[in-house]
């Protein structure tokens, strides 16, 4: 039987001004008159130009690894944001939360106050210029307004290191769920009662860990995990981690493991098992001994040994990138 053909699709006239080609989706023809599709043309230029990222987005805000926790490990969360020259009127408060309803980007409540989504798609490669934009759209929405997803932030406009008080603490509150959508959740019914069941349903259980900066409990069916976002050099660390490995001081108790460690956001994730029984009032005070242990190997700068070197050799070997 033979196959059907395909209905063809025109191609767009040829471009006779000197204009910027408009985007249009990736298997249209391009605008520009080539006959090929866009992904194929001039598509090609703007995905090349979306992967140059900046790999430190965050650096310099208070908190930069409790960001790119939040970002990439935490479900259900929020943090309290403060602007430089303060909330304009009629927002009594900007907060942060790591995923919002139907993924909009940020959300104007009635009463003001914004909400601004952290793990949403970027639309370039710098992902604090493009909450930066969301967060102004939002502070001029009107009240009880979601804000949508929009095209690229101006690559001359505003960083979120130029809106936020670099003074103010970043203070993450991590939440069993996802009750923080609504004002009112104890009351909500009928469909947000059940939108909010269904992201509670999702949601793993995670607990950050008290007085070790952005180290992060989490709660599977097989094995419980520990992820911790560091702040010092990619190579500094793994040559700390490398001499703990090598001499056996990376555990964190009885059937725990060091596992490996991602990059996320320019920064260095060390990931361990944890035991099923071991919830996170129990891994707090080994957690609290290694990083006693990682603060003297980071002392440490003699050249590393065979062995040290192995054990760095198999951390890389394990090592992967998220973003």
């Amino acid at each position: 039987m033979a196959k059907k053909r395909r209905p063809q699709t025109k191609a767009a006239a040829p471009r006779t001004g000197d204009g910027p080609i408009p985007v249009v989706g990736a298997r249209e023809p391009c605008p520009c008159g080539s006959g090929r599709r866009y992904k194929a043309c001039h598509g090609r230029e703007a995905a090349h130009a979306a992967v140059e990222l900046v790999q430190r987005p965050f650096e310099g805000l208070p908190g930069e690894a409790d960001w790119v926790a939040l970002r990439e490990l935490v479900p259900a969360a929020t943090a309290e944001l403060r602007l430089k020259d303060g909330l304009p009127e009629g927002v009594p408060s900007v907060t942060l939360a790591t995923v919002l309803p139907m993924a909009w980007p940020a959300l104007r409540r009635d009463n003001g106050a914004v909400l601004l989504g952290l793990q949403n798609d970027t639309a370039t490669g710098d992902l604090s210029r493009d909450l930066a934009d969301t967060l102004r759209r939002a502070l001029e929405a009107e009240p009880g307004t979601p804000v949508t997803a929009a095209g690229p932030a101006a690559a001359d406009g505003p960083r979120l290191q130029d809106l936020l008080d670099p003074e103010s603490p970043f203070e993450p509150v991590v939440h069993t769920g996802f009750e923080f959508w609504v004002e009112d959740a104890e009351n909500a019914g009928g469909e947000v009662a059940a939108s909010l069941e269904r992201a509670n349903a999702a949601a793993i259980p995670t607990v950050r860990l008290s007085g070790l900066g952005a180290a992060y409990w989490c709660e599977t069916p097989e094995k419980n995990h520990l992820r911790w976002v560091m702040t010092e050099s990619e190579e500094r660390l793994l040559d700390a981690l490398a001499r703990l490995h090598a001499a056996g001081a990376t555990s964190l108790g009885e059937g725990t493991r060091l596992i490996g460690s991602f990059r996320a956001h320019g920064l260095t994730v060390p990931v361990w098992d944890l035991p099923r029984a071991m919830g996170a009032e129990d891994v707090e005070k080994p957690a609290a001994a290694f990083a006693e242990r990682l603060a003297g190997a980071l002392a440490d700068d003699t050249p590393l040994t065979a062995e040290e070197r192995r054990a760095r050799s198999g951390l890389t070997s394990r090592q992967v990138t998220l973003n």
